[in-house]
């Protein structure tokens, strides 16, 4: 743990002013004690555009003028997922805490290699997955933990849409590292590693490469200790479903669309003896654009001088980069640049 900050506003740079970005910073107006300072693109227009549009004090047409400026607390990295490493490599190594889009890097060695950094700097560094801190999350994690839906037995997910078919665009982009599983599917991964807390045993997957040489829709399963698993469908060309169901011996709870930013969640419950039925829907409504959650956990995090969340610890950030490496390898979809 490295000294808590003074009580103060959190001022933040945001490196890669695209739409993600835009949402960051929409959400940091409805977080307390921090605020969005600075912007940084290799393009300075699109910086001074993003600036103005957000009204952040500075751009800068550099990363590294922005990593320099002392006035920056904290950086966001919502740069193409290629680009993660290198850049909160450099963000760490100028003493600057971490949050970067999801999946953090593109793959597991990255991922390592950032965490070493950040624990040997004792300087903060967190994986932006936004789901795990949803209102509607919470309940959820409450109706586990008092077992409203008994033993966990699977859990079903989808997280899919028909892409308009930009071969430009970063999604089906190879050297951007583009493709369904780390763009999409890090939110079915993450958040069944969140239910199960723990690494599957083994899994299956069946991919689909495009033209691109990325893949565009898979499926996949993955088998937990006792046999418990976790079933998946993910695509960029198909609209699916879009929930996450989480199955038990005594009921189940769904997650409604969206289930990566859900404000609404079902319990289903029945006893085996009496045979009564429940059924309850909470709604929990969103302050912003659902980003705001995962930004007050890192500013809290920050001002008390940790170097990693509990609920996003950097362990399991690389559990599931390790993981999609594996699945990855398995569809025969390896990046050029790696």
């Amino acid at each position: 743990m490295v000294k808590p900050l003074e009580p103060s506003v959190l001022r933040w740079g945001i490196i890669g002013p695209g739409r993600i970005a835009g949402e960051f910073a929409k959400s940091l107006i409805a977080v307390d004690g921090a605020v969005l300072y600075a912007v940084a693109s290799r393009d300075s227009a699109r910086a001074e555009k993003f600036a103005r549009d957000h009204c952040a004090a500075v751009h800068y047409d550099s990363y590294h003028a922005l990593l320099e400026d002392p006035r920056v607390d904290a950086v966001y990295i919502a740069t193409p997922h290629r680009f993660h490493y290198q850049q909160a490599r450099d963000s760490l190594l100028a003493g600057k805490p971490v949050l970067c889009e999801k999946p953090m890097t593109v793959n597991a060695r990255e991922a390592r290699e950032l965490i070493i950094l950040a624990r040997a700097s004792n300087i903060f560094l967190m994986e932006a997955m936004r789901t795990r801190y949803l209102p509607a999350y919470q309940e959820v994690r409450r109706w586990l933990d008092i077992g409203k839906i008994g033993t966990i037995e699977k859990v079903t997910s989808s997280f899919g849409f028909e892409f308009p078919r930009d071969l430009q665009d970063r999604l089906l982009s190879h050297e951007l590292a583009g493709g369904a599983l780390l763009d999409l599917g890090v939110y079915n991964l993450s958040m069944s590693q969140w239910v199960f807390a723990q690494q599957p045993e083994s899994f299956s997957i069946e991919g689909v490469l495009g033209d691109t040489r990325v893949d565009e829709h898979d499926e996949a399963t993955m088998v937990y200790q006792g046999g418990r698993s976790s079933t998946f469908t993910i695509s960029m060309t198909t609209r699916l479903d879009n929930d996450l169901t989480i199955h038990g011996s005594a009921g189940r709870i769904t997650v409604h669309p969206m289930f990566w930013n859900a404000t609404r969640a079902t319990l289903y419950t029945h006893d085996g003896l009496t045979g009564q039925e429940e059924t309850r829907t909470v709604s929990r409504e969103l302050r912003a654009t659902g980003m705001e959650y995962e930004i007050e956990e890192a500013v809290r995090c920050i001002r008390q001088g940790l170097i990693e969340s509990p609920q996003m610890p950097l362990r399991d950030t690389l559990h599931t980069m390790t993981l999609m490496d594996q699945m990855r390898s398995a569809m025969g979809l390896t990046y050029t640049f790696e």
